[in-house]
């Protein structure tokens, strides 16, 4: 659950009398001016940013398949999956204006049991299954004498490959490999990061971790909660916050554990009504008015929060058009206390904390910036135009 946030009003001494009417009559006068401008805010900021974000997926998309084609040709296991479908780049995630994650889905071919007993949050393990050899593995040699298939192995080899695919592909003089770091990570044209992630596709099933999901909530329904749960899940080698912490001796799992993602499952819940388009204005005024040293709040955080703003307005009338006002509001709301609280919980799995690793200093500037919007979007919506 997320942490509720309340207001406190100061009431004048001089009583105000207002006729239920007029009251209901300014309100919806005010509604309407209020979604003109959001409208207007959408044309020319959100659609602006959109067609500019477009554009960059398609340049860094470009140099991105060469390089993974290079990697594939060295080794024929990492095959490319990124592909454009109706203008979108399946597997491709924009982080932010300037930085983007790349999932290369993996064949898992070799049976492996899912183990998520939860010893480390947001993570689980690939186990081979008992009385299976590793030499019937496609990825035999990332296999640990536990068993486990290593998500830091495969990626050590990965990160491997890429270097080399960088320095033969046809845009080495646009392209380097981030050092100092394991993840995979290219920056290109000096300006734009792109992560390429090795994952693997888990559909079918749903991880024990997230059991406890839906909540109570009339929302998502039952045939949406069926879809969610058959598209599943994907799991990610990359580096976990939640790793950090552990000794090396810790865990059997330690390295070897894959994160726990969700990208289908959500944008799936994301598409009906006015969702999207929520989330879209959210993530603009993010990356104009909410880029705070230290980075504590990402796109994914807003989509977090819209996601449980649709639990709190279960009703797909309350996501008309003429309600984004109301959600934007919500949402914002939502953020500023998840800051004060310096906790904003993952949707599928609340014992995961989103901002964890983020600094105290950074939580309190952000929930400034976050009441200077809402207060400007409550008091005059013409302030958007500044916005």
């Amino acid at each position: 659950m997320l942490p509720h946030c309340t207001e406190s009003i100061q009431n004048s001494n001089m009583p105000i009398m207002l006729n239920s009417d007029d009251v209901s009559d300014g309100r919806l006068a005010s509604q309407s001016r209020l979604l003109l401008q959001l409208n207007k805010f959408y044309n020319e900021k959100v659609i602006s940013r959109q067609a500019s974000t477009a554009k960059t997926i398609r340049d860094v998309c470009k140099v991105v398949v060469d390089v993974l084609k290079e990697v594939e040709v060295q080794e024929p296991r990492f095959i490319t999956t990124l592909s454009e479908n109706g203008g979108r780049f399946e597997g491709l995630e924009v982080k932010s204006a300037t930085e983007f994650e790349v999932v290369l889905f993996l064949n898992q071919m070799g049976v492996f049991n899912f183990v998520d007993d939860g010893t480390i949050p947001g993570c689980s393990v690939l186990k081979l299954s008992d009385g299976r050899k590793r030499s019937m593995s496609l990825w035999v040699e990332f296999i640990t004498a536990s068993g486990y298939l290593s998500a830091r192995k495969i990626r050590s080899r990965f990160q491997t490959l890429v270097a080399q695919a960088v320095d033969k592909c046809s845009f080495r003089d646009t392209v380097k490999l981030v050092a100092e770091t394991s993840e995979v990570k290219l920056k290109i044209k000096d300006r734009f990061v792109v992560q390429i992630t090795p994952a693997f596709r888990c559909g079918g099933i749903w991880p024990r971790s997230a059991s406890h999901w839906p909540a109570t909530s009339p929302w998502p329904s039952p045939n949406l909660v069926a879809e969610v749960k058959t598209e599943g899940f994907n799991l990610l080698s990359k580096d976990c916050v939640y790793m950090k912490d552990k000794q090396s001796s810790a865990s059997a799992a330690e390295g070897d554990a894959w994160i726990l993602s969700f990208t289908e499952a959500e944008l799936i819940l994301l598409s009906g009504g006015c969702r999207r388009r929520v989330l879209s204005i959210l993530k603009t005024l993010k990356e104009r008015h909410l880029q705070i040293p230290g980075e504590p709040l990402t796109n994914y955080h807003m989509k977090t929060l819209v996601l449980y703003e649709c639990e709190k307005h279960p009703r797909e009338s309350d996501w008309d058009e003429s309600c984004i006002g109301d959600r934007l509001n919500g949402v914002l709301l939502q953020l500023i206390s998840c800051l004060q609280n310096r906790r904003c919980p993952h949707y599928f799995l609340p014992n995961l904390d989103l901002f964890r690793g983020k600094s105290p200093a950074s939580l309190d500037s952000a929930a400034k910036c976050a009441w200077r919007i809402l207060r400007d979007l409550v008091t005059n919506s013409r302030n958007l135009e500044n916005l």
